[in-house]
């Protein structure tokens, strides 16, 4: 088998990780709402009656995805494993175009959030459910700690919006920022030419 073979098409990648984000989902709906009987997208039932805050949650949520991405960039410019780092991302997600990765940001903020932070940050805690996250990110390469670094970082900054807002809103919105700014960005930078879409 040749090394084109073994790259997941586009449409492929969609299923494959469209099919396992929504086990995220449901595995999150399971544990916190069936379960423990206790609200999943807000931090308590306190908060579900007060609801959301959209344009303040959002706006916060825009926020702190836009300096999520201006720090990523800035150390992957920086960093010497910057570069290796981006061709690893960029060949493990072939030739995505941007609906592709727009797809998968969605898949992943609604999933990881659900699960890091609405499921599994109540009953852990900020700090060790970040480092979960973080530890999600882990490339087993020793030039990419950084990054398993900056993620489990990044899950500290979207979990303190869920405590701060009370709801997922804030924090879906920030990682779907970074992913929907960040996936395109890499594949065009360091991966192969991008079709159309």
């Amino acid at each position: 088998m040749n090394e084109e073979n073994k790259q997941l098409s586009p449409a492929d990648w969609l299923r494959f990780s469209g099919g396992l984000y929504a086990v995220g989902v449901i595995l999150a709906i399971l544990w916190r709402s069936v379960y423990r009987q206790a609200p999943l997208f807000f931090t308590s039932e306190q908060s579900a009656q007060e609801g959301v805050a959209w344009l303040a949650d959002g706006g916060i949520g825009l926020f702190a995805g836009l300096l999520l991405v201006f720090l990523s960039r800035e150390l992957m410019g920086r960093l010497d494993t910057g570069e290796v780092l981006g061709r690893t991302l960029a060949g493990a997600l072939g030739p995505l175009t941007w609906i592709h990765t727009t797809c998968l940001a969605l898949f992943s903020s609604v999933s990881e959030e659900m699960c890091f932070r609405g499921a599994l940050q109540p009953e852990v805690g900020l700090v060790v459910a970040s480092i979960l996250f973080g530890l999600a990110h882990f490339i087993p390469r020793r030039e990419f700690l950084f990054w398993t670094l900056f993620s489990g970082l990044a899950g500290a900054l979207l979990g303190a919006l869920y405590i701060g807002t009370g709801n997922l809103l804030a924090p879906m919105l920030a990682h779907f920022v970074v992913n929907a700014l960040n996936l395109p960005y890499i594949v065009k930078k360091y991966g192969a030419e991008t079709p159309g879409p």
